[in-house]
């Protein structure tokens, strides 16, 4: 592209200039999407946009894309997860043909962890033998100290175990990390798939037994299980039911007031003292914390009761199964395509498993794998400058807009609001790519031995997480690689973060009209500011530390609305009698909701105060919504929007289309929208919060 062309592309993604220029600018430069950046071909236009927005939009889409045998669900994150995909396997496939790959080079790891994921002579070669010397410590576990070494043990044997200890951010202290005591074990996705009492549960629980019974059976020679191999498998379900029972929904371990329970280790060994706490961190080689956050307090009695009641015959088939089961993947076809029949084919709906080298490129560039060392391959091929500079000022563009709605908030007071713009204020953006990249200098790789290779990255992170206790936190750190299609907002940072991967068409094209880009990625900013104002983002001030800066007044309105919120959400139910969890999704449903006002803001500011041009007979306002329908698009297996709804904190694509339009007054105006249209909300039942 042309530097003149380039300049004016970028002016007209950021709304920068006059409307006649924006008509002139997209026949210079041609958006990838459409004539404008919206697929206009996917609408269904025998749908009003007042009965179904998301039909509107993409419905003939919807009618005619048939998923592949490896897809539990597609959509436009899909689509644009498959470009990054590709990308990244491009870059990964000319390190094959390179020889002159210095040894201990990243380069040469990235080569020889991708090779040793596609070596499956050699893994079917090895079968289970890699997984022996784990199999062979599970069933020598004959006392409680062993079993204790096995639970604390566990991230790097890729198994289960009722009792985690981790290092996370002090969310009362953000320049300090706090290790966090949780409870956990389950094999299936949500303790609901243990205890609903429904058919399709039911269904699921007897193909889990199945499923155990047959991994267990890879075991062989190591398994020291005794009696009927059905009745091992029912043993370790029965185990599993009883961790789930006294574990808390997911919805309330959102809530960062009750999840904030820091003792002493002292206090804590006193609290709970038939757990050998102290054994726990040798075995795990973590220091001794002065402090401990215990999540979900009145859910570990019952676990430690369930350790100490359950023989240890049970506990060993229990971690045998989670060993073999947590690394099929890396192991022969025959074991991998045994947890694929379960894991896959029944949890979610897949007829086939995705390319191999789909799934070695996921696993050599996942967070806890390469990630940083292909990330910053990807940077240096993908990611313009032009592009960062682009975002920086949409962030700024958000920011004012969100201001602005602030400032024209009813419901909120002076009070309140001062400690909300300070916050704003303090927001700090990360787009693209770190500023450092992790240093993989002490990983060793090797071509031929892929269970080798994983476990020297496990015991890697392991020992970085390990490190921490003590230290002062680093704010210049990523949670997401750079070839990640996604965002996130960290609150006890106060930053909002964007991966170099998410900025791309659908999302982000900078030959697009401008309220493509608002409606697009500009709502993608948005949201991320929102979670920093949603209904546990908003409990941390502008540092980060969690406190309530709210006024009792202003709390409770925004309580009121947020509860109005979550029952329309309630309401939604893409499967018979499955509906939606309006207090798990309240997050993500306030950060759509606020995400699309402060996008639309930030669009009309970019007007200053002139009309948008009317291109291909649409109104700006039209191909804004356009775009933020059009990157919620979305198909779905059943049993992957089961668990989908079951565990996921975001909505179903559908209602994250329709969700947030049916409240917002300027959407009625763009399409006409009546009393009568199936989405139509009466004014006063419309939720407005940022």
């Amino acid at each position: 592209m042309k530097s003149s062309s380039l300049s004016l592309s970028l002016a007209i993604a950021l709304g920068l200039v006059s409307t006649v220029s924006v008509a002139a600018g997209r026949s210079a430069s041609k958006p990838e999407l459409g004539d404008f950046g919206v697929d206009l071909s996917a609408r269904d236009l025998s749908v009003k946009p007042g009965d179904d927005f998301n039909r509107y939009v993409s419905g003939h889409w919807l009618k005619t894309y048939e998923l592949k045998d490896y897809e539990t669900s597609y959509g436009s994150f899909n689509q644009l997860r498959d470009r990054a995909e590709e990308q990244v396997h491009g870059l990964v496939e000319g390190l094959q043909q390179r020889s002159d790959l210095k040894p201990g080079s990243n380069g040469q790891k990235v080569r020889d962890y991708y090779a040793s994921y596609m070596d499956h002579a050699a893994r079917d070669a090895a079968g289970i033998t890699p997984l022996q010397p784990l199999l062979g410590r599970i069933a020598a576990i004959d006392s409680k100290p062993a079993l204790i070494a096995a639970f604390a043990n566990a991230d790097l044997d890729a198994s289960a175990s009722p009792i985690r200890l981790g290092v996370d951010l002090d969310r009362k202290n953000p320049d300090a990390y706090l290790v966090s005591l949780n409870v956990g074990g389950l094999g299936l996705p949500d303790k609901d798939y243990y205890l609903n009492p429904d058919a399709r549960f039911v269904a699921i629980r007897a193909a889990y037994v199945a499923h155990i019974q047959r991994m267990l059976g890879f075991a062989g020679a190591a398994s020291v299980g005794v009696g009927d191999g059905k009745a091992r498998a029912e043993q370790v379900l029965a185990l599993e039911t009883a961790l789930a029972k006294p574990q808390w929904e997911r919805a309330k371990r959102r809530d960062r007031d009750k999840t904030y329970n820091v003792a002493t280790f002292a206090q804590l060994q006193k609290q709970f003292p038939s757990y050998d706490w102290a054994a726990h961190l040798r075995a795990q080689e973590m220091k001794q914390p002065d402090r401990v956050n215990v999540v979900t307090p009145d859910a570990v009695q019952p676990v430690l009761d369930v350790i100490a009641a359950t023989p240890l015959p049970v506990w060993r088939d229990y971690l045998a199964f989670h060993a073999i089961d947590g690394n099929a993947d890396l192991l022969s076809r025959a074991i991998d395509e045994a947890s694929f029949a379960f894991n896959g084919k029944v949890i979610g709906g897949q007829k086939a498993q995705r390319d191999d080298w789909k799934r070695a490129v996921a696993t050599v560039g996942a967070k806890d794998g390469l990630g940083d060392a292909l990330g910053e391959l990807y940077v240096a091929r993908y990611f313009k400058p032009e592009a960062k500079v682009a975002m920086d000022q949409l962030v700024e563009n958000l920011r004012a807009a969100l201001r602005q709605n602030i400032q024209q908030m009813d419901w909120m007071g002076e009070a309140t609001k001062a400690q909300a713009y300070r916050k704003l204020e303090t927001f700090r953006p990360k787009i693209g790519y770190p500023d450092k990249w992790t240093d993989y200098a002490s990983v060793s790789i090797v071509p031929n031995d892929l269970v080798a290779n994983a476990m020297a990255l496990r015991r890697f992170n392991r020992a970085d997480e390990n490190r921490r206790i003590g230290q002062k936190t680093d704010r210049d750190e990523w949670g997401m690689t750079p070839q990640t299609v996604n965002a996130y907002y960290n609150s006890t940072f106060n930053e909002i973060v964007f991966p170099a991967a998410i900025l791309q068409p659908p999302f982000f094209d900078l030959n697009a009209d401008p309220a493509v880009n608002y409606g697009g990625i500009g709502a993608v900013i948005g949201h991320e500011m929102g979670h920093g104002f949603d209904d546990q983002g908003s409990k941390s001030d502008f540092a980060g530390i969690q406190r309530n800066w709210w006024t009792g007044e202003d709390r409770a309105r925004f309580d009121e609305r947020t509860k109005a919120l979550g029952a329309q959400y309630d309401a939604y139910c893409p499967l018979q009698g499955q509906c939606v969890n309006g207090a798990l999704t309240m997050g993500e449903n306030i950060g759509d909701l606020g995400g699309l006002s402060m996008a639309y803001t930030a669009y009309q500011l970019s007007l200053k105060g002139k009309p948008a041009p009317v291109i291909d007979g649409l109104s700006g306002d039209q191909r804004f919504f356009l775009s933020w329908g059009q990157i919620w698009k979305g198909k779905y297996r059943d049993e992957s929007l089961l668990t989908l709804i079951k565990t996921n904190p975001h909505s179903p694509g559908m209602y994250r289309a329709n969700g947030p339009v049916r409240n917002f007054d300027p959407w009625y105006q763009a399409f006409d929208v009546k009393p009568g249209d199936a989405m139509y909300l009466a004014p006063e039942q419309r939720v407005r919060i940022w």
